[in-house]
């Protein structure tokens, strides 16, 4: 189970859960700060005190005054009326980070949402029922309010969900699993559910989370790049990386070391030449920058998985309700951007690696393409094709969406942060590089075997062997993209990692 209290969630915990399926439970003192603050809004609302949210309109109607009777009205409207989403549904991993993080969020008691809505959110989470929430429709800030909103609306049956993989009604999905919808909302419950961060971060958190992930894989495919072109390992000198005090670079250049500790395939400077090119030699460099951008993110996303972001914040100790702006997304919104940037860089510098492997003027000595009989062969002449399309393809991605605002609400909410187009950027470059590692490791390994039999590293050849159980070397031209497919899927699973590494830990 993963315990939380609106203060404790971490990467590791919500990627138990978004992605491992794990229990959630709330802790028992969180519930009674739910419960204070939604003693509060009750009281507010039956006093007839206008306070935004709770008994007026939203964003240009704050200063529509709601009779009592209207209140559970109110608050039902607004979820069918800002499920506005479009695109394709989010994947199940970050709908369920989505409802992780909001419930984390309501149980710091400052939000007014009473305990029995919580807890059928938690309910829904452990019994495996998933919104349908759809991709595209928020600008990052008054929350993500569309795919919020279509997260909110099988609270009260409507909208519609996954059940095991089977998309239903929201109603039938969950009285199937043995939930059972509440029947209304009341005073503030449907703008507590919706004003927040949480579509960005989750979407954002998943993908950071596979950015560690493909730092220490770059390093890998980078050692494995370094045994089939003999490269040099001075460059690695962890004397070198201490001077200039970056701490990602120092891990990174360690890492490559240790891949490659054992190692008959590498070279000393003067033995075959004096240096090598910076796609080899500024690996670490390069990787160890964008290793540090991760770990800056890495905070940024931790502070908002635990922070309150809802309008108004009530504030149950001093029977205050102060209306802000927490919801708007700009700190994420940055931290995406800058994740998609760095973690491009890591397939850019991977894409020249490929092309020193298979062009015949840089790759010291191995055929051209790394093929047999070339000219009847094509070898993989094509797979750094699709590798240097990927990587112009982030280039476009990386422009950033937290520079764009456009108004709206009739001009009340007149700048937006775009994060959560942010976070989808950086997803989807993440999947791009991943292709483009996946190329440099499958390349590597064909070319390792195009060279004399020599021993590989400690780790490499733990990497050698995985890929080998799985994808053979390429004697005569074969159909290319279900080996790349193959070589993709290895990275995108966690046995390789585990099996090339055991247990270690992966230095984020």
């Amino acid at each position: 189970m993963v315990l939380i209290n609106g203060m404790n969630l971490d990467l590791d915990g919500f990627i138990r859960v978004a992605r491992g399926g794990e229990i959630v439970g709330i802790a028992p003192e969180s519930m009674e700060r739910t419960a204070l603050a939604q003693l509060f809004v009750a009281k507010t609302a039956a006093a007839g005190i206008p306070v935004y949210g709770i008994n007026t309109g939203f964003g240009k109607l704050a200063d529509v005054r709601i009779d009592n009777k209207d209140v559970r009205t109110l608050q039902k409207n607004l979820l069918m009326s800002h499920a506005c989403g479009v695109g394709n549904p989010l994947s199940v991993e970050a709908v369920r980070g989505m409802m992780l993080l909001r419930v984390n969020a309501l149980i710091k008691g400052h939000s007014g949402i009473r305990p029995e809505t919580v807890l059928k959110l938690v309910e829904m989470l452990n019994a495996g029922v998933t919104p349908v929430v759809y991709e595209k429709g928020s600008l990052g800030a008054s929350g993500d309010l569309a795919p919020l909103a279509q997260m909110s609306l099988p609270l009260i049956g409507l909208g519609e969900v996954l059940v095991e993989g089977i998309r239903l009604p929201a109603d039938e999905g969950m009285r199937r699993e043995g939930v059972v919808p509440l029947s209304g909302l009341e005073a503030k419950e449907g703008l507590s559910l919706i004003n927040g961060t949480q579509a960005m971060t989750s979407i954002g958190a998943l993908a950071l989370y596979d950015c560690f992930r493909l730092a220490r894989q770059a390093d890998l495919s980078c050692a494995l790049t370094m045994e089939a072109l003999g490269g040099i390992v001075d460059a690695f000198d962890p004397r070198v990386h201490v001077l200039r005090g970056q701490q990602g670079q120092i891990d990174s250049a360690r890492r490559i070391l240790e891949n490659l500790k054992g190692s008959a395939r590498t070279t000393h400077q003067g033995e075959q030449r004096v240096q090598d090119a910076y796609s080899l030699r500024c690996a670490p460099q390069v990787h160890g920058a964008s290793l540090g951008a991760f770990r800056y993110v890495k905070g940024i996303v931790e502070a908002e998985m635990n922070a309150v972001t809802d309008n108004p914040i009530v504030f149950p100790d001093t029977d205050d309700a102060v209306s802000a702006g927490n919801f708007h997304g700009q700190p994420l919104a940055l931290a995406f951007d800058y994740l998609g940037i760095a973690a491009a860089e890591l397939a850019d510098i991977a894409e020249r690696r490929i092309e020193r492997l298979v062009n015949p003027q840089l790759s010291n000595g191995l055929p051209p393409f790394l093929g047999k009989n070339c000219g009847v062969n094509s070898g993989f002449m094509i797979v750094q094709y699709s590798a240097a399309s990927l990587v112009s393809e982030n280039k476009i991605l990386a422009h950033p969406a937290s520079v764009d605002s456009i108004p709206s609400s009739a001009n009340q909410e007149d700048h937006v942060s775009m994060g959560t187009i942010a976070a989808r950027k950086a997803a989807e470059i993440v999947g791009n590089v991943r292709k483009v590692l996946a190329m440099e490791t499958m390349c590597a390994c064909q070319a390792i075997d195009l060279r004399q039999p020599a021993a590989l590293g400690c780790y490499t050849a733990k990497a050698y062997a995985f890929v080998r159980d799985r994808i053979a070397m390429v004697e005569n031209d074969v159909v290319m993209y279900p080996l790349i497919e193959t070589a993709e899927t290895i990275l995108k699973s966690e046995a390789y990692d585990r099996a090339v590494y055991g247990g270690e830990p992966s230095d984020e």
